[in-house]
């Protein structure tokens, strides 16, 4: 096996437990942790697909990571604030009850 197929491997692995973990789960933190674990999955693909290019230009993989990291965080933020304005209004993070955002 061949190092690319090692990450690719390695990568779908673990978009696939944050997938399981953002659909399966009612606490909005553990869903926005599944998804922080997806983006970091496509982040290693962005890398491997980088690094074992036939002619790898220099940093233009980094570069696509960089920008998905702020992207990450970005929606991190974003999340969280929306966390805490349902849980400042509700009283709960669940995300059954957060589909009532009337108000």
């Amino acid at each position: 096996m061949s190092p690319l197929q090692l990450c690719l491997l390695f990568s779908s692995a673990l978009f696939c437990i944050g997938l399981i973990g953002a659909l399966a789960r009612s606490n909005t933190i553990l869903v926005l942790l599944g998804i922080e674990l997806m983006l970091n999955a496509a982040n290693i693909n962005f890398i491997a697909f980088w690094r074992f290019s036939p002619s790898p230009s220099p940093a233009t993989g980094v570069l696509f990571v960089i920008f998905s990291i702020a992207v990450a965080a970005a929606e991190a933020a974003v999340g969280l604030a929306l966390v805490i304005a349902v849980y400042r209004h509700q009283k709960n993070i669940r995300l059954q009850e957060a589909a009532r955002l009337k108000g």
